[in-house]
């Protein structure tokens, strides 16, 4: 399945296109490769895009005064990434996004958004309904890691995103739980005893 299909098909599962605005929809799409390890977006920088992956895999993350890395989120096919705060209010963005494996992204500009809002009003109610998700996936998020254990917040990750498991680094997981390289590698052999 090519790019355009894929997204297509993302945006069909909340709504319904005409060809005529369909067509509209990918004269917005810009694609952009990016090697293993390359950055798709820097922290202070204002984050001009959302982006549809395509292909491989990304992650979300930022690295506080003592040089930790906090992982926010992975973004694997047919997942939207973005520093959100960034690209809503043109500001200056505190997160990078940087690829895991050799990926490939449909991006939208922020002009662009809110032009496909005046064509195509229904765009409006789909990344209102993207915006909710997240939103309601981000205080799961929060409210797990307060109340949970690391195993609990391990096993609850690997029973919900199964396919991250097989593609992601475990120092990266591991930063995504909240808990160091080592605690994860002793926390997972613990969990097969």
């Amino acid at each position: 399945m090519n790019g355009l299909e894929l997204i297509s098909k993302n945006v069909s599962r909340i709504i319904t296109l005409t060809d005529a605005e369909q067509q509209r929809f990918f004269t917005v799409l810009e694609s952009k490769k990016v090697k293993k390890k390359q950055y798709l977006h820097s922290d202070g920088e204002v984050c001009n895009y959302i982006n549809f992956v395509v292909k491989g895999c990304l992650r979300l993350y930022n690295t506080d005064e003592n040089g930790v890395v906090h992982v926010v989120q992975f973004a694997i096919e047919n997942w939207w990434i973005s520093d959100v705060a960034s690209f809503l209010t043109k500001s200056k963005g505190v997160f990078c996004i940087d690829a895991l494996e050799n990926s490939e992204v449909l991006r939208i500009s922020k002009s662009s958004v809110d032009k496909l809002y005046t064509d195509v009003p229904k765009f409006e109610r789909y990344f209102r309904i993207l915006a909710e998700n997240t939103y309601i996936g981000y205080q799961k998020r929060t409210s797990y890691n307060i109340g949970a254990s690391a195993s609990e917040r391990y096993l609850y990750f690997k029973k919900t995103y199964p396919e991250f498991i097989k593609r992601i680094p475990q120092n990266h997981i591991a930063s995504y739980l909240g808990v160091t390289p080592e605690f994860f590698s002793k926390l997972k052999k613990s969990l097969i005893k």
